[in-house]
């Protein structure tokens, strides 16, 4: 009894944690390996700290299915834009 719930458990943590992957920031060098999937996805609003603009660019770039990112432009003053290339 103790193995098939120990095996359940096991099955279960492995699940949440393939859906936990989130789509990582790549560089104009990494990203020449990769293949483009011909999608961008911009963020915009005002007071935007790295951490919070690479998290939210990632949850984007996630719902809709990239695995990579690499930022094409980046606007800062009293307001934020960016504009992220997706890649598989």
């Amino acid at each position: 009894m103790k193995t098939k719930l120990t095996i359940a458990i096991i099955g279960l943590a492995s699940l949440l944690s393939v859906g936990a992957h989130a789509a990582s920031l790549v560089s104009n060098d990494q990203a020449a390996g990769l293949q483009s999937m011909n999608q961008t996805v911009s963020i915009s609003g005002i007071d935007g700290d790295q951490t919070n603009i690479r998290q939210a660019l990632s949850q984007k770039a996630d719902a809709q299915g990239a695995s990579h990112y690499r930022i094409i432009e980046a606007n800062r003053d009293n307001t934020y834009h960016y504009t992220a290339e997706l890649y598989k």
